[in-house]
């Protein structure tokens, strides 16, 4: 498994080391610094063989984390470690930044020890460790409390702990979507996917269990598993059809095969319940035409429209459009309708936002945009 991790800043300096098996010596960690964050040309792989050592590596701001091991190990469970780890940090000290790793080492080296055993992962749950690790870094473990993490972590329940009591009990629920879209410069879609996450905050005393009932417009397809319950062409009605779901661990998986139903016990505070995708029937929010002429070798000037597609009683509100702009543009001249729009060089880009709340149906929002380059346009 894992047999070192260790943390840079943006110089390659060593912040954090933790070496969990003997086949890994002290020049791995220079022969990262010197391979792959001081490297001439930028390493884009996540995965670096050096000497036979696998450098599995991942970026946060100006941070570096990599896990290092000699053996054949899976890479996706790597990183899915690499990932949680960074979680676990933010929950306890926020940003991860060189000072807050700095300000807070004692800190990670007790929740290394308690994640990483002889190199292979034991408990990530933040609830849990949080119980046993305060916030400052003290340990304060008697011998009832070590009897209790054991049973949390071989139990059935370990993303809960026993006795949270609250005065008022209280559960929110918040449902994000994201639609992802690729359309050719004729306008047409090329491919369009929703990708979604139901998010809950949960305040409940005890160790309570919740139960949700999905709406029967809502169709699995589970692609060989055995999961879709019916045909949406044979059943005449509108439906959503989910091509996967992901859930997390508290969720009773046969309960939801068969009574078409979420139960579980919630972990406290705020998780993640699912994720979902679907691909079918997606009916786009808005729809953005660009109309691009060439004002000779140097200009250029473009018109963006804006349509909505849904109804008159739904609201879009912090609607942004970025507009992406050659390296080389040198002015840019705007002219715009509704709203507010900035070029911003850093970005080589021109960010639309729309600061009205609402959009009336197929409502077309126009902006005219010239901008010029200090060279002749190159293919």
């Amino acid at each position: 498994m894992i047999g070192g991790l260790f943390v840079y800043n943006h110089k390659g300096e060593v912040l954090i080391s933790r070496v969990y098996r003997d086949d890994i010596g002290r020049n791995a960690v220079d022969a990262f610094r010197v391979n792959v964050i001081h490297a001439r040309q930028q390493v884009r792989s996540p995965v670096t063989n050096i000497a036979r050592t696998s450098f599995f590596h991942i970026k946060r701001a100006n941070i570096w984390m990599a896990a290092v091991t000699k053996q054949n190990v899976n890479a996706a469970m790597v990183f899915e470690f690499m990932l949680k780890v960074i979680d676990v940090m933010q929950s306890y000290f926020g940003k991860i930044s060189e000072e807050n790793i700095k300000n807070n080492f004692v800190l990670i080296y007790e929740l290394l020890d308690e994640i990483l055993d002889f190199g292979y992962p034991q408990n990530t749950d933040t609830g849990v460790l949080k119980t046993f690790i305060t916030q400052q870094g003290i340990k304060s473990q008697t011998k009832e409390e070590q009897a209790q993490i054991t049973s949390q972590v071989t139990g059935q329940i370990g993303w809960r702990r026993e006795g949270i009591k609250y005065r008022r009990n209280e559960l929110f629920l918040d449902v994000l979507e994201y639609v992802n879209l690729l359309m050719s410069p004729q306008g047409q879609v090329l491919s369009a996917h929703v990708a979604g996450k139901v998010v809950m905050k949960s305040y409940l005393s005890g160790m309570p269990e919740c139960k949700f009932g999905i709406n029967d417009k809502i169709v699995m397809e589970a692609k060989g598993k055995g999961m879709t319950t019916e045909d949406p062409a044979r059943s005449g009605k509108p439906v959503v059809v989910i091509d996967d779901c992901q859930f997390h661990q508290c969720v009773k998986l046969s309960k939801f095969e068969t009574e078409h139903s979420i139960s579980f016990i919630p972990p406290d505070g705020e998780f993640e319940l699912m994720r979902y995708r679907t691909t079918k029937d997606i009916s786009l929010p808005f729809r953005v035409i660009p109309l691009v002429r060439e004002v000779g070798r140097t200009k250029m000037e473009v018109k963006v429209v804006l349509k909505s597609n849904f109804k008159q009683s739904l609201l879009g509100q912090k609607i942004e459009v970025k507009i992406p702009t050659p390296l080389n543009t040198s002015g840019v001249q705007l002219i715009c309708l509704k709203g507010k729009a900035k070029y911003k060089a850093s970005e080589n880009a021109i960010v639309w936002k729309c600061v009205f709340a609402c959009f009336p149906q197929m409502k077309q929002l126009l902006k005219v945009i010239k901008f010029s380059e200090s060279s002749a346009w190159q293919d």
